[in-house]
């Protein structure tokens, strides 16, 4: 099977002066030793976008990441964010980008609002005259409030996460890198973060999410990138890389024989078996049929006007594409976690 990538248009939407995208790569590699675990990535994230960055654990999710952020370097290839190339831009573009990598790590024996104090000072860019607002803030928006006074140590997984985001939120960010961001979190906190998620697109801050869960990706992401084994196989929007591949086209009709005729002749080979109807006032079959309609050069449309032109009754027809998860099974020859 090809693993070459396949680049769905990304939006071009934007401040002219400031390019098409948030996040731009060309030729992004990473040598460990005889390992590529980077292999020439073009990534293309759209401002404003909830770019989901997909991919089995060990694809070189994480790796890109750390070469965005410059926390170590490109072995090859040119690297974009907000506008600045990296990492010679570095200081400029830091204080824009907010993150979180590879899990938080805190002082286990401050509180959660000690720690985001102590994080806040660190960083140069940061006012200290609203700190203590904007620390409450982000304590809030990631619904840690009630839970600002307790120790790190005593903190669930979950509620790191969380601290790592508010972190991630204490000022103004045009871009917010979250590696894994539901790790750890029950149901109802993944839900809360998927709520922030969108909300702080909804605001403008282009959001670029890592995951190996599938739903997640698709419930929160506009756009999305698909890694395996260090390659990107795929990116762009999440209806244009469904509109991709194969279509499911399942057809009842009283007279299946001649409907098997008919696909025949359009270029469709459609599935030997007949399944007859349970009713007798709709007695007959169903014919299903998987191709590529693009490039058959078929629509829906079509179809139903071919089988009505040769006195096929038609009683029902639909059009599926495959699912998300066929998707990505189909380009990387593995499967994802579903839901974790």
């Amino acid at each position: 099977m090809s693993h070459d990538t396949a680049t769905v248009p990304a939006s071009t939407d934007g401040d002219a002066s400031r390019g098409a995208f948030a996040v731009e790569t060309t030729g992004l590699t990473k040598q460990f030793g005889h390992q590529r675990a980077v292999d020439g990535v073009d990534l293309a994230v759209p401002h404003g976008s909830v770019y989901g960055f997909l991919g089995p654990n060990g694809s070189g999710k994480t790796s890109t990441i750390r070469m965005l952020l410059g926390l170590t370097s490109a072995s090859s290839g040119d690297i974009r964010v907000l506008g600045g190339s990296m990492p010679d831009d570095l200081r400029r573009v830091l204080p824009r980008v907010g993150a979180l990598v590879e899990g938080p790590a805190f002082y286990p024996f401050l509180s959660g609002r000690a720690n985001l104090h102590r994080l806040d000072s660190g960083d140069r860019s940061a006012p200290a005259s609203t700190r203590r607002a904007r620390v409450d803030a982000a304590l809030d928006r990631v619904g840690l409030g009630h839970a600002a006074a307790k120790k790190a140590h005593a903190y669930s997984l979950g509620m790191k996460q969380r601290l790592g985001i508010a972190n991630a939120l204490l000022m103004p960010r045009d871009l917010l890198v979250l590696d894994e961001p539901s790790n750890g979190l029950d149901p109802q906190g993944t839900r809360e973060v998927r709520t922030l998620i969108r909300s702080l697109a909804d605001e403008g801050t282009t959001v670029f999410v890592s995951s190996h869960l599938l739903s997640e990706v698709e419930q929160m992401c506009t756009h999305i990138g698909v890694m395996s084994a260090g390659r990107l196989l795929t990116q762009g929007t999440l209806d244009d890389l469904r509109a991709l591949g194969t279509h499911r086209v399942r057809l009842l009709t009283p007279d299946p024989d001649a409907a098997r005729d008919v696909l025949v002749r359009l270029g469709l080979a459609p599935e030997a078996r007949v399944r007859p109807d349970a009713t007798p006032a709709t007695a007959g079959g169903s014919v299903s049929v998987e191709a590529d309609l693009a490039v058959e050069g078929l629509s829906p449309e079509s179809i139903v006007v071919a089988l009505v032109a040769a006195d096929v009754r038609v009683r029902g027809f639909e059009v599926a594409g495959a699912s998300l998860e066929d998707r990505f099974v189909d380009l990387t020859g593995e499967g994802f976690d579903v839901a974790g």
